[in-house]
């Protein structure tokens, strides 16, 4: 692909000119988006010459640097700043553990601000910190509990982001069962409190049995493992439920189902993700994503789009070497980071652009077509993803810990990676690819995104701008009414074949969002990010339902957001 046939919306440059390109002592770009990508593939190609001293990583080069210069496939954040470059810091996903002292504590901080320099996010459990009031038996004083200590965190954070190219993010989890879980949830009901840390409880099949059985529930002192008091599960479970609905947080890891999936429980249990919960790691584990604009798959043949599986096939392949090839060129902040994360070799590979694939094909996302289409989407592609894994186990070796794994005991399965797919929110690669973020449907046919400058850039959907066009309605009225309505199901003039596809966050009801995050769920090894955006005047009830839909559908975790909850959001449908 020759630089003059590099196809980047404004925005895509924008972001790339402000955050990811090679920049000079006074702040100015001294790469273009071509180098930038040009130098990712040769970095991470020569990675093969670990394994072949005679690989031919010209043309591999050559393969990694179309897929990204195409869009079709992107790397995560880390990999795209720092390739090739003096950091070579290359993942987005750290857990680290959190032990009950003061010395474990700030050694914590420390690394996690090395993380954060980096570029790389973080989360923790707070679940082991003994709670407020607690006994301290050096001092004979009172314990200060787990949210004084994430308050640490979070100033260290909010430090290392001044100076950083990149904001640091963490994970809170705090287990349902800890004595100061309601203070946790309560946590961030006063906006501008704990900004470096999106917080989520960890609830036990225990709990939801208990929630459903409406039965008392006991908290547990971390550091004497002794009840430390009784409370009524289902009041509990609507304390969390009001709160996320009141601000859109706490969200829930249904963490018994996350360890059900571990695919290696004699390292280490599953306790923590990374900010977004699309990844749990054990502690000292990190994980390199990546994602298919799967938008980008669809092709034109006789005025109608259809998947090209061979080319999904292929960048899938392409992509899941790559992600391997990551894990041996990156450096690591900490030695026993790099001995988990390469023992392990875990990747999560995913998709975005799903919403945008929908509208090509014709396909409501609020459909059952859609449900089943996402099956069979995600169906071939974990499948390809694990057999691109054991392609390269033949050639290099299956994962070190893997005789420590779930897939040692029937040795049927190799493969090269501990897991191989993860659909993660991709909310700055997918303004790269220009396409929708993750699977999630459009926020709106168009918005404002306050990223990049202050005052926000306005943006519409190609599809539809390209559509209206065709249909002879893209008047100034019509982009009037769409930006003061964002959904355009209530516009009377627009024809019903195209409200039909054009389908927004609001326009799909709690049940679809959750169906499509369970059907996507059922093929991903590591979990799905997704956000259930509800509409303002959504209920208590409504999120009750989300929440008790998403545990018995399988899904590891849920996170609701319901519009103008809080005064600053992402995301605004008035873009007037």
């Amino acid at each position: 692909m020759s630089k003059n046939t590099l196809l980047l919306s404004p925005h895509a440059r924008l972001l790339l000119e402000k955050r990811y390109l090679k920049k000079d002592a006074s702040g100015n770009p001294v790469e273009l988006p071509e180098d930038m990508f040009r130098r990712i593939a040769r970095n991470t190609a020569s990675v093969d010459l670990l394994y072949n001293k005679k690989a031919d990583t010209t043309l591999l080069e050559e393969q990694f640097y179309e897929i990204m210069a195409s869009l079709l496939f992107l790397p995560n954040s880390p990999a795209l700043m720092n390739t090739g470059r003096n950091l070579q810091q290359l993942l987005a996903c750290f857990v680290l553990p959190v032990e009950d002292s003061i010395e474990s504590i700030f050694e914590t901080v420390k690394q996690a601000a090395l993380i954060h320099k980096s570029g790389g996010g973080t989360g923790f459990s707070f679940s082991r910190i003994r709670p407020k009031h607690d006994i301290v038996n050096t001092s004979c004083g009172l314990a200060s509990g787990p949210l004084s200590f994430m308050k640490v965190f979070n100033e260290a954070t909010e430090t290392i982001n001044l100076g950083g190219f990149r904001r640091g993010a963490n994970m809170a989890v705090l287990q349902v069962n800890h004595p100061d879980i309601l203070d946790f949830i309560n946590a961030k009901h006063s906006e501008g409190v704990l900004t470096n840390f999106n917080i989520s409880v960890g609830i036990t099949d225990a709990f939801m049995q208990a929630v459903e059985k409406e039965e008392s529930f006991p908290l547990i002192n971390p550091r004497t493992n002794i009840i430390e008091k009784t409370i009524n599960a289902k009041d509990l479970f609507k304390h969390i439920v009001h709160s996320a609905w009141k601000n859109g947080e706490p969200g829930v890891l249904f963490i018994d189902t996350i360890n059900a999936a571990n695919p290696t429980p004699v390292i280490g249990k599953m306790e923590g993700t990374n900010p977004c919960g699309e990844q749990p790691l054990i502690p000292y584990e990190a994980c390199v994503l990546g994602s298919i604009d799967v938008s980008k798959m669809a092709k034109l043949r006789t005025g109608n789009y259809e998947l090209d599986w061979n080319n999904f096939e292929e960048t899938i392949h392409l992509a899941v070497h790559f992600l391997d090839n990551i894990i041996d060129g990156s450096s690591y902040p900490l030695p026993q980071i790099e001995r988990v994360t390469k023992g392990n070799r875990k990747i999560g590979l995913g998709i975005m652009g799903f919403a945008d694939l929908l509208i090509k094909l014709g396909i409501p996302y609020n459909s059952e077509d859609a449900i089943q289409f996402t099956d069979k989407l995600l169906s071939f592609f974990s499948r390809k993803a694990n057999e691109a894994s054991c392609k390269l186990a033949s050639e290099r070796g299956v994962f070190p810990n893997y005789q420590e794994s779930i897939y040692a005991k029937t040795n049927t399965v190799k493969y090269r990676n501990a897991t191989r797919t993860t659909i993660a929110p991709t909310g700055t690669i997918s303004i790269i690819a220009d396409c929708s973020s993750g699977i999630e449907p459009l926020f709106a046919v168009a918005y404002k995104q306050q990223v990049l400058v202050e005052e926000g850039l306005f943006k519409i959907h190609p599809f539809f701008e390209e559509i209206s066009k065709k249909r002879g309605i893209h008047t100034k009225k019509l982009l009037e009414d769409i930006k003061r309505k964002g959904s355009i199901q209530n516009i009377t003039y627009i024809p019903d074949d195209i409200k039909r596809v054009f389908i927004t966050a609001r326009d799909v009801s709690a049940e679809f969002h959750v169906k499509i995050q369970a059907a996507c769920q059922k093929h991903i090894d590591n979990a799905v990010s997704k956000t259930i955006n509800l509409p303002k005047e959504s209920t208590v009830e409504d999120v009750e339902k989300i929440f008790l839909l998403a545990y018995k559908s399988g899904c590891k975790g849920i996170t609701i957001y319901r519009d103008k909850s809080r005064m600053s959001q992402v995301l605004s449908e008035e873009c007037a």
